[in-house]
C-alpha cells in the first residue's frame, strides 16, 4: 500500500498539471488564481522533490519532457476521478437535503410541531428549516421552497395556496383573575394586544361594534410574540387561528366568542418551477397539503 504521507505537495501537483495542460505558466496561474512566479516556484520545487526535470526551459518558453508528459497523464486521471467523486457526493447531498424557508411565526407554531411526522416518513432526508420574514432569493440562498403569508403574487415562481387563516380574540384563562369578558362589548374595558398590520377594526365590525382601533399598550412586530404575550396574561389578543392553536389545545389560551373573520392574506407554497422536479420537494409539497387539510377549521 502506498504511503500517502510521502505524496508531493498537492498545491504543487495542481500547479504542474495546469501548466502541463496549458503548456504555459501564465495561463496556469490565471486558472488557479495565483501569480506566474508562484507557478514557476511550485513546479521547480516539485522537480527538486522528484529529482526529475518536468519541463525543458528555453528562456521564457517551456516544453514538457517525456517524464513530465507521463506524470501529467497520471495526475490528470487521478484528479478527474477525485472531481467525479466530489460531484457525486455533492449530488447525493442535494438529493438528501431539503431547505425550507417560512415566516418565523408560522415556522414556530404550525410547521415545526408537525415536521416530525414528515421526517418519520422520510428518515434519510435532512430538512433545513429557515425562519425569515424577508423574501427569499432561492438560487443565491440555495433554498428549495418557501411558505409565505400574502396575496399569492410572486412573479416567476410556482405558487400554490396552502390554506386560509382566521382572526379571533384569545386570552389566558388566568387573565383578569379569570373574569373574562362574556360579550364583545366588554372588550373595551380590557387591554387589547395587537400586531403591526393586523388591526382589530375588521373584527369589531364583524361583531357589530363601533369601537375605534386600539391605541397605546403593547404592539408587536411578530405574531408569535403576540400569542405568547396573551398566554402570559398581558391582555386580550386578536390572534391568527393557525398560530394560537397550540396554546388553545394546551389550555394556555381560550378563544373568546364564536366570531372569526378571514385574514386578507393566505399561506402559499412558493418555489422556482424547476424545484418541483426534485423528489424531496414533491414529497414535502404533498405532505404539507395533507397536513393543511387536517388542520381544524376556525
Amino acid at each position: 500500500m502506498a504511503d500517502f504521507r510521502r505524496l508531493p505537495n498537492l498545491a504543487a501537483l495542481r500547479a504542474f498539471e495546469a501548466a502541463a495542460r496549458h503548456g504555459n505558466f501564465s495561463r496556469a496561474a490565471e486558472e488557479i488564481h495565483v501569480t506566474h512566479g508562484a507557478i514557476s516556484h511550485q513546479v521547480r520545487a516539485l522537480e527538486e522533490e522528484l529529482g526529475v526535470a518536468l519541463f525543458a526551459r528555453h528562456g521564457k518558453r517551456i516544453a514538457i519532457t517525456p517524464d513530465g508528459e507521463h506524470f501529467a497523464a497520471v495526475l490528470r486521471k487521478a484528479m478527474t476521478e477525485i472531481a467525479g467523486a466530489a460531484e457525486a457526493l455533492q449530488a447525493n447531498a442535494k438529493q438528501t437535503r431539503l431547505t425550507v424557508t417560512s415566516l418565523s411565526s408560522f415556522a414556530a407554531r404550525w410547521l415545526s410541531p408537525r415536521l416530525g411526522r414528515f421526517i418519520e416518513q422520510h428518515p434519510g432526508l435532512e430538512v433545513m428549516l429557515q425562519s425569515s420574514n424577508q423574501l427569499t432569493d432561492f438560487v443565491r440562498e440555495s433554498v428549495d421552497l418557501g411558505i409565505r403569508f400574502g396575496h399569492g403574487n410572486y412573479p416567476g415562481l410556482t405558487v400554490e395556496k396552502i390554506m386560509d387563516d382566521y382572526y379571533y380574540p384569545v386570552a389566558s384563562p388566568r387573565f383578569n383573575r379569570g373574569k373574562l369578558p362574556r360579550t364583545p362589548q366588554k372588550l373595551a374595558q380590557h387591554p387589547l394586544l395587537r400586531c403591526v398590520m393586523e388591526p382589530w377594526t375588521p373584527w369589531f365590525r364583524a361583531a357589530g361594534l363601533e369601537l375605534l382601533e386600539p391605541t397605546g399598550g403593547l404592539v408587536f412586530q411578530d405574531s408569535s410574540m403576540l400569542v405568547r404575550a396573551a398566554a402570559e396574561g398581558h391582555g386580550i389578543a386578536l390572534a391568527r387561528h393557525s398560530l394560537a392553536m397550540m396554546e388553545i389545545a394546551s389550555g394556555e389560551l381560550v378563544r373568546l366568542f364564536d366570531i372569526a373573520i378571514r385574514c386578507p392574506q393566505s399561506y402559499y407554497l412558493v418555489c422556482p418551477p424547476e424545484a418541483m422536479q426534485k423528489p424531496q420537494v414533491r414529497a414535502f409539497r404533498d405532505w404539507l397539503f395533507d397536513e393543511a387539510a387536517k388542520t381544524p377549521q376556525a
